[in-house]
């Protein structure tokens, strides 16, 4: 039986987590496998903090270089995060002939184009399943599961910080900021949540998924983004009377032979699975011309289950060295199949938005007759008594129209004297 080596860069959370998982489940994964995977090197600027394992210290160094280095070693497990200096470790490592695991979404969606480029040229594996979705299997369910597949739509809750503050102000009618605060105190949510809120580490993963699905080479800042910030308890309960949840998601679809790629808050009906998917659970939706609808759903982050994802990785690539396979089977090779990314402005849906108003005669009229004028078509509207000249809410749900349309409808809306707030506008998915 071939003995495995594997460095270890990053001893935090997820690193502890992993190493964890390679010592207690030694035995367990050699006669599961037949490979014996060895934790030979841990690398971490910080070694004075209290681990939840326990290591050898004589394998512990604060020292990139002895770890990259190091001849014994085949498998290098980046778990630095962010893209300096993750990046240079990544290509280094490839350059010297090491195979590497990463669960680094920042990383693959900013620079993958070059680091699956240098390994496919050199030979070697990158695995990277723990960089979508935790411990679901979804990178590996894309890249062989579905590899005679036509993908045409994938979508999703990727983010649990997000998805638990929608589910508290849904579940318990919270404000955003109590939402928030809840998910921090639960260790949910970072200090600096902004990556989160924002939308930011939805865009990065789901530019991984349409490499995968599609092809195609997107950065996080080409993709269409919002966040969860302006929602507010009344846009969930206004959705809740019309049969509908408020889920942050990341679509990728196929529209004729472009795609359209967008990350921001959408009502999909309560009848969807999607729409049961609460608290820090994840769940990825993909359909194929031939295997149909598809979920994968669990939990999408925390140290066991990315652990359990870069363990996965770390033994398909060391059953690939004992078994003499060739390496290449291991590599990330991608065929473009669309001509184009969608531009946002030309994206069709349909809309639910809430206008704040003063309640007097004319208001709707007016706020419809700006609707008509760019094509869009009313199909249901909402609007609570109140007393004359009071400030009162204005929910309207659209037929299909065009995201370019919408847009122009509101900024000349919002610009009435009688709209007291920002509208806001969310899409409508399903």
């Amino acid at each position: 039986m071939r003995k495995i080596n594997v460095g270890i860069i990053g001893f935090g959370t997820i690193g502890s987590g992993v190493v964890k998982a390679l010592k207690s489940r030694r035995a367990f994964l050699r006669e599961k496998t037949g490979v014996d995977i060895s934790v030979a090197r841990i690398c971490d600027k910080d070694l004075k903090t209290k681990r939840p394992v326990k290591v050898d210290k004589k394998i512990l160094t604060r020292s990139v270089p002895k770890v990259l280095y190091d001849p014994k070693i085949h498998i290098i497990v980046e778990l630095v995060g962010g893209i300096r200096p993750a990046k240079d470790i990544v290509l280094e490592a490839l350059r010297y002939g090491k195979h590497v695991v990463t669960a680094n979404k920042a990383l693959l969606s900013d620079s993958g184009d070059e680091i699956f480029g240098l390994a496919n040229k050199l030979g070697l594996a990158v695995g990277f399943e723990a960089s979508v979705g935790g411990g679901i299997p979804i990178i590996r369910a894309l890249r062989e599961g579905f590899v005679a597949d036509r993908i045409n739509l994938i979508y999703g809750i990727i983010n649990g910080t997000s998805n638990f503050i929608l589910s508290k102000m849904a579940d318990e009618g919270l404000s955003f900021q109590d939402a928030l605060l809840l998910a921090q105190s639960k260790g949910y949510a970072e200090r600096d949540p902004f990556l989160d809120i924002s939308g930011g580490d939805s865009s990065h993963k789901l530019s991984i998924l349409a490499m995968l699905g599609f092809g195609v080479s997107v950065k996080p800042k080409a993709i269409y983004t919002e966040g969860i910030a302006d929602i507010e308890p009344a846009d969930i309960e206004f959705a809740k009377q019309a049969g509908y949840a408020i889920k942050l998601l990341a679509i990728a679809k196929r529209s004729q032979d472009a795609l359209e790629l967008r990350v921001h808050p959408t009502l999909i009906p309560q009848s969807h699975l999607l729409a049961s998917v609460n608290g820090v659970y994840n769940a990825i939706f993909v359909n194929g011309d031939l295997v149909g609808d598809n979920l994968f759903y669990g939990q999408g982050a925390g140290a066991s289950p990315t652990s359990s994802a870069v363990v996965s990785d770390i033994v398909a690539i060391s059953k690939s060295l004992c078994c003499a396979r060739s390496k290449s089977c291991d590599q990330v090779t991608v065929r473009k199949d669309v001509k184009s990314i969608k531009n946002m402005s030309d994206v069709r849906t349909k809309f639910y938005v809430r206008f704040t108003a003063v309640d007097k005669p004319g208001v709707l009229a007016k706020i419809s007759g700006v609707l008509a004028k760019y094509k869009i078509s009313i199909s249901n509207v909402t609007q609570k008594p109140g007393k004359a000249g009071n400030v009162v809410p204005i929910v309207i749900m659209t037929h299909e129209a065009l995201e370019s349309g919408m847009a122009a409808a509101l900024k000349e809306i919002d610009s009435l004297g009688m709209i007291k707030k920002r509208s806001v506008r969310i899409r409508i998915e399903g």
